[in-house]
């Protein structure tokens, strides 16, 4: 799926960078579901460096380090887990002595706002009339890796095995619910905050591991020199609140 927004300080690009990128611009990859903090987080930061534009790259993240890995110039990486970021480390686009563990999310199983459904719990999932569930791919999406390991332990993988609609970042997981498109989803908590109206969060989905994102300098040659001045704002106070507004928790 491609998203495409323009704010008013920031330009949000997906799969790479638009034609009006220079070398001058900032170039941060973040994972789909840091969308609306890392906008905020942009604007902010270019008031605080007149002359700087800070462009966003939103996809899944194991997307994103294919992409930087294939040669798609960035500065910044952020994933939403460990694996992906882990990976990036594996073929050295990252440095690991660099990579912050910077906040922390939770999943939850929503449904359609539209829709009376009779899903009030995971142990509805095997219903039945239940056709569809969406969650991020786990081969490739930190939200459906967490989701599979979540329902693994809840003993309710093969009830959404058997009905997965698997999405390529955790925003499209969130569209497909919000058209009515799947019967439930599984997302994070964030991201079914920035839709109230359109879709219902039935219950939190407990993880047996912590639900924690990471961020690091990209390891490239001519990366920008406020790359890690970024990644140093997103650690900061005031780069914590943002996130904080936004439904994350703190470090």
């Amino acid at each position: 799926m491609k998203l495409k927004r323009f704010v008013a300080a920031a330009l949000l690009v997906t799969f790479g960078w638009s034609a009006s990128a220079s070398a001058e611009d900032l170039l941060v990859s973040a994972a789909s579901s840091l969308t609306n903090g890392f906008a905020e987080m942009a604007a902010q930061f270019q008031q605080a460096h007149p002359g700087t534009k800070v462009l966003l790259s939103f996809a899944g993240s194991d997307t994103l380090m294919t992409h930087i890995v294939n040669g798609m110039p960035s500065d910044v990486f952020a994933s939403a887990d460990q694996i992906a970021m882990d990976k990036a480390i594996e073929v050295k686009v990252v440095d690991a002595s660099k990579s912050k563990d910077f906040i922390g999310n939770e999943l939850v199983l929503i449904v359609p706002g539209s829709k009376r459904g009779n899903i009030k719990s995971l142990a509805d999932l095997g219903a039945a009339d239940v056709k569809r569930i969406a969650l991020g791919n786990p081969a490739m999406v930190p939200a459906g890796r967490y989701a599979k390991v979540a329902l693994e332990k809840a003993g309710a993988w093969n009830d959404v095995k058997q009905r997965e609609v698997l999405g390529e970042n955790a925003r499209q997981v969130l569209d497909f619910v919000a058209r009515g498109e799947v019967d439930a989803g599984l997302v994070f908590a964030t991201d079914a905050a920035t839709m109230p109206d359109r879709v219902k969060v039935v219950q939190p989905l407990p993880s047996p591991i912590p639900l924690r994102y990471f961020i690091a300098p990209v390891e490239r040659q001519n990366r920008h020199p406020l790359a890690a001045d970024f990644v140093a704002f997103v650690l900061s106070d005031q780069g914590q609140s943002i996130l904080a507004k936004h439904g994350f928790s703190r470090r």
